[in-house]
């Protein structure tokens, strides 16, 4: 092995070790929160040089209406087809009542635990913004969505100070995380409405994530609880780790 080799790989594992440093320093007292898990060693090293590397509010880019896109709903069910879970049948209930009935839970490490119904959630502050969705299949569509943001919510729950992470749960049993700094910022939203219409069941109705700085799977779908905590959960059997998938995905 020549000596210049020798030179790169040293280069390369000290700047690794810069980035992990720098990501310990910045959460003190905590790392990354898939650090630890071998077969996440990607996903916490991009976690770690995002957080240390990226301002924490920088925006993706946001398009104007002659942009928009077909956008496939790859993937999804209905939840209402589901006859292995009583949330099917409470979203066909739901669904067949235009959603009145639906609440979103809010809980854990809030001063304020309750359910917002879907009008609460609108007379919220909205932002619409156009944006492009990036899927880990390989295609891309820009969309326009429109919401209440995530931070909105939050703060009428009322976080603590001691809350890290947003645990999100939908009626497909599906539970993902995301962090305060993703949670909280400006274009991280909790989207009612799409192209200027109503969200569409097969994109999430009545009310799915955006989470314009991660790739496309990390916007769940069907969100109907959030579990504010201290400490990071990996979601168990229903989570993004067990089945497979990156907990962060930055893009």
């Amino acid at each position: 092995m020549t000596s210049r080799l020798i030179t790169r790989r040293r280069a390369i594992v000290a700047g690794l070790t810069s980035i992990g440093g720098l990501a310990v320093a910045r959460w003190p007292g905590e790392l990354p929160p898939t650090y630890g898990n071998v077969l996440r060693a990607g996903d916490a090293l991009t976690y770690a040089a995002h957080r240390v590397l990226l301002p924490s509010a920088s925006l993706v880019r946001e398009y104007g209406i002659g942009d928009l896109t077909s956008f496939p709903a790859t993937g999804t069910t209905n939840p209402a087809a589901s006859v292995k879970s009583a949330l099917g049948e409470a979203y066909r209930l739901w669904q067949a009542g235009g959603f009145v009935d639906w609440r979103l839970s809010v809980e854990g490490r809030v001063a304020r635990p309750r359910d917002f119904s879907l009008a609460e959630l609108k007379a919220l502050p909205s932002r619409t913004q156009i944006t492009r969705h990036t899927c880990e299949e390989g295609w891309t569509a820009i969309g326009q969505w429109t919401g209440v943001p995530l931070g909105a919510v939050l703060a009428a729950a009322g976080i603590r100070p001691d809350a890290r992470f947003v645990v999100l749960h939908s009626v497909d049993d599906w539970v993902d995380a995301i962090d305060m700094n993703d949670a909280l910022h400006p274009q991280t939203l909790l989207a009612y409405g799409m192209n200027g219409s109503a969200l569409p069941i097969a994109h999430g109705a009545p009310l799915r994530l955006r989470l314009e700085r991660q790739i496309g799977y990390k916007s769940m779908k069907f969100v109907r609880r959030l579990v504010v905590t201290d400490r990071f959960d990996d979601g168990g059997a229903s989570g993004s780790i067990r089945n497979g998938w990156a907990w962060y995905n930055g893009i």
